[in-house]
């Protein structure tokens, strides 16, 4: 595995593959790898000749009160992770590469109504944060495959809609969440989790499986959903910032007429913010 730090170190070891053909993934990250992120590299690696992860800790997607200075980072662990995983180049540029006139003189890219809602009502600046480094990201790499998560699902669809308003010829990846053994979704921050509250927090997930079981018995639980899963998360111990049920094309409420629907939740145990979702079909 070849490791850069710069865009011109990484253009220069992509343009052979580039002259020959070969199909580039993208595999974005913040670093602190688990076994859900390195699925997203085999996803990558099923659909492209040279895979290409990054690692960087962007700190235009934290507000000033969230934990940037304490967002764990383990660059030699993650190396090695994805040098076992055949990670063909990491690219781990810092800030002066991502942002050399500073973040507050950086242009930006931001996906308007779609990233104001859910997690970005709640996280007012962290879409734009965020469309705005992939967006960098992908005119860095120039992939033609870019592959996700699907636990950040409000932040999946945001990237496929700036893709297509841009007009960029990438194909974006939605991957399944990978779990724990209990159910909880793998995340960096989990490693925030106390032990009790680790032992509490597949709550999130459980809840979401409820919900998901009742609206299957009788669809005209939908206009509820939210306040039920509110109260669940509640009694589980949870600060529950939101419980939707949503379209999966464009993340509006559902109704009973809607078939493709997703269950997204975001709720604080402790201090460690957790989001989850699942998908599912109606007849």
């Amino acid at each position: 595995m070849i490791v850069v730090s710069t865009s011109a170190d990484l253009r220069r070891e992509l343009a052979a593959g580039r002259r020959a053909g070969k199909r580039v993934g993208l595999v974005p990250t913040m670093g602190n790898l688990h076994a859900g992120h390195i699925k997203l590299v085999e996803v990558a690696r099923r659909h492209a000749d040279i895979v290409v992860a990054t690692i960087y800790v962007n700190p235009m997607q934290f507000g000033p009160k969230e934990d940037f200075a304490s967002y764990p980072r383990t660059p030699d662990d993650d190396q090695k992770a994805l040098d076992a995983a055949r990670t063909d180049v990491l690219f781990m540029p810092g800030t002066e590469e991502m942002y050399p006139r500073g973040m507050a003189a950086q242009t930006f890219v931001e996906v308007p109504a779609l990233g104001e809602i859910l997690c970005g009502s709640f996280r007012p600046g962290h879409f734009r944060g965020v469309t705005t480094v992939v967006n960098h990201l992908f005119n860095m790499v120039q992939p033609d495959v870019a592959v996700f998560g699907k636990k950040d699902y409000q932040q999946l669809m945001l990237i496929r809609l700036m893709a297509s308003d841009l007009g960029m010829p990438i194909e974006i990846i939605g991957v399944d969440t990978v779990r724990e053994n209990d159910g909880l979704a793998m995340s960096s921050r989990n490693n925030y989790l106390q032990p009790a509250e680790r032992a509490a927090a597949a709550g999130v997930y459980v809840t979401l499986l409820k919900l998901r079981d009742e609206i299957q018995r009788d669809k005209s639980v939908l206009p509820n959903v939210s306040a039920l899963g509110m109260q669940q998360l509640q009694q589980r111990g949870f600060r529950p910032d939101y419980v939707a049920a949503v379209r999966r094309r464009d993340l509006a409420p559902a109704t009973v007429q809607d078939r493709e629907i997703a269950l997204l939740a975001a709720a604080w145990l402790g201090r460690t913010r957790l989001i989850d979702n699942i998908e599912l079909d109606l007849p």
